[in-house]
């Protein structure tokens, strides 16, 4: 049976990253570049996937889990030496294999399928994937003969200033006949001024043994970026950010000013909503219809429903229902729990908290371990105190009660329906159902207290 198969190189150390984290690890919105990559070769629906892993083995492995197979290099001998890893999980196989770095996070799944099916239609037995470089300086060179036909791929040290002229560079990426190719492998030398196998070598020795070597030029340079420097790092991150925002608005989201604002790979926005400058959406986050996202807003593994506002504020790891709105400058940690038609004014945190539908809490509150039923209002400046200095603790609210401002409540608590807590109460008992709880000293005022208060003489 004819196989689709798939080598992603993870093996590198990527000592240019200056970094303890092994290059492939590295982000990119929110998302390993050896991730982005095994996710567009997982859309060419291939039969089998090997990654080889090296530094780091069990970082990668830990990353991509088990949507690949692994093979291990102990040594970097090279690129020719790494795929050859593979060997004893492909060997046997039928069919296209195809090669890819994972330090590449930009290409796409329809530039693979593209050159499956240029190789195939060339009926090659090896074919790469080339571009037009703007300088191709670093990417080892394409060099055709005068009919356009390839004659060899020269890696950038070992060309001659001639080829350094070329701007036709490998990308890196290959698709070849599988049983071809782990046959030429075995008669790589490392006779270069690395000391290494290359794996472009094969190419040649393809074409000295009369077999038909093709190139796919595709027409989108920006795809094949390697990314070897942090540098690299931040100029691949800006691509995948326009690709990104530009998704999002053709699926009819509004971003004021995409070059300011920061979606990771994964996000799910729903049309008509409005996302302002500077705001960070990151992680599992999805977010309804109809939205608004001001500017500045931090948003982490959030799910939110239609017709949300969220003004400056930091989210995370939390939902909020339909018709809820929040900030400015609130903070929701995780676990919190918003309803339908909530309002959570400026400077309101809520952790691991629920609230119910049409409850206010209008600013300068923290609500944490509490559960607070429908219609409440929470004054200002409320506290509800959750740690006694070791535990944690719970305390329930009902539906329709009233919170005074600049009231503690002391968990664990519960407050019944219909109750009210005075302002500047202290409250540590259970409240019963249109009970009132009022716990704060008597006003006394004292007369005269002036003259007992020493002053400057001229305020006597």
């Amino acid at each position: 049976m004819t196989t689709k198969n798939a080598i992603i190189m993870a093996a590198g150390k990527g000592t240019r990253m200056k970094s303890k984290l092994v290059k492939v690890l590295h982000q990119v919105c929110g998302k390993s570049m050896v991730d982005h990559v095994l996710t567009q070769v997982e859309a060419t629906n291939m039969d089998h996937i090997v990654t080889i892993v090296g530094h780091g083995a069990k970082d990668v492995e830990a990353a991509l889990g088990d949507r690949t197979k692994y093979a291990v290099q102990t040594e970097q001998l090279g690129t020719g030496h790494a795929i050859l890893q593979a060997e004893p999980l492909l060997k046997d196989e039928d069919g296209m294999t195809l090669i890819v770095s994972g330090d590449t996070p930009l290409f796409r799944a329809e530039t693979f399928q593209e050159l499956f099916e240029y190789h195939h239609a060339k009926k090659a037995a090896g074919t790469v994937l080339t571009s037009e470089a703007p300088d191709p300086q670093g990417y080892g060179r394409v060099v055709r003969n005068h009919l356009g036909i390839v004659e060899k791929i020269v890696e950038q040290k070992d060309a001659t200033k001639e080829e350094q002229e070329i701007h036709e560079i490998n990308t890196g990426v290959y698709c070849f006949d599988n049983k071809k190719l782990f046959a030429a492998l075995h008669q790589v030398t490392n006779d270069n001024a690395q000391g290494e196998y290359y794996l472009t070598d094969v190419i040649q020795i393809m074409k000295d043994q009369g077999d038909i070597v093709a190139a796919y030029r595709m027409s989108d340079f920006d795809e094949s970026m390697g990314v070897n420097t942090r540098a690299a790092l931040a100029q691949a991150t800006k691509v995948m950010q326009k690709r990104i925002n530009d998704a999002h608005m053709a699926d009819g989201v509004t971003i004021v000013d995409p070059a300011a604002t920061y979606i990771d790979a994964g996000v799910k926005i729903g049309a008509d909503t409005i996302v302002e400058p500077g705001v960070l959406i990151k992680g599992k986050t999805t977010i309804g219809e109809d939205c608004f996202i001001g500017a500045h807003s931090e948003i982490h593994d959030m799910t939110i429903e239609d017709r949300v506002t969220v003004t400056s504020s930091f989210l995370e790891d939390s939902i909020m229902h339909a018709d809820s709105n929040i900030g400015p400058y609130s903070h929701l940690r995780p676990q919190a729990d918003i309803g339908e038609h909530v309002h959570l004014g400026n400077f309101v945190e809520v952790k691991k908290a629920q609230i119910g539908a049409r409850s206010k809490v209008g600013h300068l509150t923290y609500v944490g371990d509490a559960t607070l039923g429908k219609d409440i209002n929470v004054g200002c400046g409320v506290v509800f105190v959750n740690y006694d200095g070791v535990n944690k603790h719970h305390t329930n609210v009902g539906d329709s009660a009233f919170v005074g401002s600049n009231s503690n409540i002391i968990a664990p608590v519960e407050v019944a329906d219909h109750s009210f807590i005075a302002a500047g109460s202290t409250i540590t008992d259970d409240i019963k159902f249109h009970e009132m709880g009022i716990a704060r000293a008597r006003q006394t005022n004292k007369p005269d207290f002036w003259k007992r208060v020493p002053h400057e003489p001229e305020n006597m």
